[in-house]
């Protein structure tokens, strides 16, 4: 019984989860080119490791090692791999650092000091970096796991104790390679847990697209990771900046990503592009008000031919007047998505109207619009471009079959209205794009668009356009640039 109702509850819970209108998929193939900048900025980071002086004595032999500094750094061998459940894995074999140190040492009455130049060999670092949603619903890095370990260190004695740091230096490079063990994990959990957190923080969550709309890019689960990718949901949905907290519930077919050809894949359902309608919609942008000389000329001649014996039987104060021309949205666009294309549909109010000067404007007729745009999406940098085409367009009236008839000889100049002066102004609006949640400094190239039954994908590839050292230095938070001063593990988590 008690199994039957954990069964219930489960599919309760399965019921109302709330379904992606936006998710992305980052394949192996992408992997290389991370690995490439994130070794770079890996190479650099390990640089700064800070050893601590090494004293001690033997006997009569007393000696300071100290001014540690890493002169070069190879990382041979190295591997960035997905790890099923949400981790992604970095393995790092037989690398190799040369250092440079100063030396001093006292025997008896004699001394000795200069520099020494020593090589650090065998140097193998496997660290995993788990990804999860933090309560903003923005991608983290959440944890840290490490394990380094330095194999050998050879170190060119000379001097006047040549003989004599030869003798101990077993003992003193055992020491030198036990500090720098504890120092590896401590640097790459700082690069995790603060400055690669740095960079996902310029992924955007929610963020206005424009001075009447926002869109909302939280994360609604844990990231999930198999062996060959990492896929994450994204709620997608666009708001009036105006009702930030309305949102439009999702009943669309949930995007589905199966192909792993490229680095990485987008896919949008058709309530990402709903939402973005309703939200302009409720913001009151869908119409558009022409008067006067707004109007073109020739509908402005057509109209009124249309309507003269209307218009003969009014007031001289009121034939002459300026028309007025309003195409007025009447309710939300909704967007179609099918293998063969994308489609919107628009239904919309339009109202032809004397304006006299100082005195109420002068209805002449109201009609029903119906049009249909053909939509092709693109991604470019990291924006998501609509470019819309009026495809099918017709007008009636709604009162009379025998006034949709009267209303035929407009059809034609209102679609050619349409086509010259409102397409070209949605086309500016939206193809300007919406930004896709990226880190700063990553672009999209060479994509293609896949329609299918209810979502479309996008699939491209990786470019960074900026390096990972310049946005995590520009997105860099205070006081970070020392890793002691962070939440470091606890030595122990150094394999030694």
């Amino acid at each position: 019984m008690a199994l039957f109702g954990a069964l219930i509850l489960t599919l309760l819970a399965g019921a109302h989860a709330e379904l992606p209108g936006c998710k992305i998929r980052i394949t192996s193939k992408a992997l290389e080119l991370v690995k490439q900048e994130g070794l770079r900025f890996l190479e650099q980071e390990l640089e700064t490791v800070t050893i601590p002086d090494l004293r001690g004595s033997e006997g009569h032999f007393f000696y300071n090692i100290s001014e540690v500094k890493v002169t070069e750094l190879q990382l041979t061998f190295s591997e960035l791999h997905f790890q099923p459940d949400q981790e992604l894995v970095l393995q790092i074999n037989n690398a190799s650092w040369g250092l440079r140190f100063r030396r001093q040492l006292l025997y008896w009455f004699f001394y000795d000091g200069g520099y020494i130049n020593a090589s650090a060999e065998g140097v193998s670092i496997h660290t995993a970096l788990q990804l999860s949603r933090d309560p903003a619903g923005r991608i983290k890095v959440s944890n840290v796991s490490c394990q380094a370990s330095v194999s050998r260190m050879h170190a060119a004695f000379g001097g006047t104790f040549k003989k004599v740091y030869e003798f101990l230096s077993t003992f003193i490079t055992s020491g030198m390679r036990f500090l720098l063990n504890q120092q590896i994990c401590p640097v790459l959990y700082h690069a995790g847990t603060v400055l690669l957190n740095s960079l996902l923080d310029t992924v955007p969550v929610r963020s206005a697209v424009d001075e009447l709309v926002g869109i909302d890019y939280s994360l609604l689960k844990d990231p999930v990771a198999s062996t060959s990718n990492l896929d994450m949901g994204f709620r997608g949905a666009f708001y009036p900046l105006t009702e930030a907290n309305w949102s439009l519930p999702n009943r669309a077919v949930e995007p589905q990503l199966q192909e792993e050809e490229r680095m990485v894949y987008v896919a949008f359902s058709e309530f990402f592009f709903d939402s973005a309608m309703e939200s302009y919609f409720r913001a009151g942008a869908l119409k558009l008000s022409l008067v006067g000389d707004k109007v073109p000329h020739d509908l402005d001649m057509v109209l009124r031919a249309s309507y003269f014996g209307s218009i003969v039987l009014m007031s001289p104060a009121v034939i002459d007047s300026p028309l007025k021309l309003e195409l007025r949205v009447t309710e939300p666009p909704r967007c179609t998505i099918k293998p063969s294309g994308t489609t919107v549909s628009v239904t919309a109010s339009v109202t032809i109207a004397l304006v006299p000067p100082n005195q109420p404007e002068v209805q002449l007729s109201s009609m029903i619009m119906d049009a249909r745009l053909s939509a092709k999406m693109a991604l470019r940098g990291k924006a998501l471009r609509t470019q819309l085409d009026l495809r099918r367009f017709r007008i009636y009236s709604n009162q009379s079959a025998l006034e949709s008839l009267a209303l035929i000889p407009l059809q034609t100049p209102l679609k050619t209205l349409l086509q010259i002066a409102v397409m070209p102004m949605l086309n500016e609006r939206t193809w300007r794009g919406v930004q896709i949640p990226l880190p700063e400094g990553i672009d999209f190239v060479r994509e293609v668009v896949t329609n299918h039954a209810g979502f479309l994908t996008i699939g491209a590839d990786l470019h960074f356009a900026k390096g990972l050292r310049e946005v995590i230095e520009k997105n860099r938070p205070a006081d970070t640039r020392d890793p002691r001063t962070s939440s470091a593990p606890p030595p122990s988590t150094a394999a030694v």
